[in-house]
């Protein structure tokens, strides 16, 4: 009794073991499995092909595909920012060429000739379909074009890290520049306060305060002054006995020029307190 038993399509003779309707390797069944995991390795199962254009479908026959692609916006009419410039740069960059699915009949050209024993070992050994799906000769179009586009994207990446690392330098060198003026600027502080408190000592008898203190120990020490005069004529200096006029003379003009400097220094000080003195007030 013969049995025939059917894989992906292909139908065998138990008896003879050999396919009933032999046929070439560019067979829907083999060819299929071989475009499916040219593709994409990674994919258990073919995507859904799109429908193929019929005889009477007139859009596909006069409209090229190219035109179907959506019209870029009008470049800006004013000037705008780094910023804005280099996201509208993005925003213009052109997405990839959409490459026609040549359908499940694909095969790579080197494997075209090949037998269906061939194509059997191909499919069982996943270091040659991985070496199929990434050689230049038997690359799918799809996954060249998607390759092209990574390929950009990662160049684009890398001139990005690139100027991310120049400017991370220079930021550094900004960052240590301005860390050493920092620092100089506080010694420079700690200098200017010690400077200033050497100042504020060097000034303080000739502040406001101090002169007026000054002022009125001026008073105190000429009132004593001029009582000191007053009690040595009173006692005749001592000797009991008159005064001449010529020592009378002498004790006067000194009495006189003592309590003319007192009353001077009595009436500043009385000034000071009506707040009648100028400079710093």
């Amino acid at each position: 009794m013969h049995q025939s038993i059917s894989t992906n399509g292909v139908g065998y003779d138990n008896a003879s073991h050999l396919p009933i309707t032999p046929r070439r390797p560019s067979a829907s069944s083999i060819s299929t499995l071989i475009a499916t995991r040219t593709r994409n390795p990674m994919q258990t199962t073919a995507p859904i092909p799109p429908p193929k254009p019929g005889s009477h479908d007139a859009s596909r026959r006069s409209t090229p595909a190219t035109t179907q692609s959506p019209r870029q916006p009008p470049l800006p009419s004013t000037p705008t920012s780094l910023p804005e410039v280099t996201a509208y740069a993005y925003a213009q960059t052109p997405a990839p060429p959409t490459i026609v699915d040549p359908g499940d009949t694909w095969l790579p050209k080197v494997l075209q000739d090949k037998s269906k024993q061939d194509l059997f070992e191909v499919l069982a050994s996943q270091e040659l379909l991985s070496a199929l799906t990434h050689s230049a000769s038997t690359i799918h179009p799809s996954v060249s074009a998607s390759y092209g586009a990574l390929q950009s994207a990662l160049d684009e990446n890398m001139e990005l890290a690139k100027r991310l690392q120049e400017l991370e330098a220079r930021l550094a060198h900004q960052r240590s520049a301005t860390q050493a003026q920092l620092l100089g600027a506080h010694a420079l502080e700690h200098s200017w306060r010690a400077k200033q408190a050497a100042m504020d000592a060097a000034l303080a008898p000739f502040a406001p305060a101090s002169l007026y203190q000054q002022l009125a120990a001026g008073v105190n020490e000429q009132e004593q002054v001029c009582q000191a005069l007053e009690e040595s004529f009173l006692e005749g200096e001592g000797d009991g006995g008159l005064a001449s006029e010529r020592e009378a003379s002498e004790w006067v003009r000194r009495y006189r020029d003592a309590r003319k400097l007192f009353y001077l220094r009595q009436e500043r000080k009385e000034r000071w307190d009506e707040g009648r003195v100028g400079g710093w007030r």
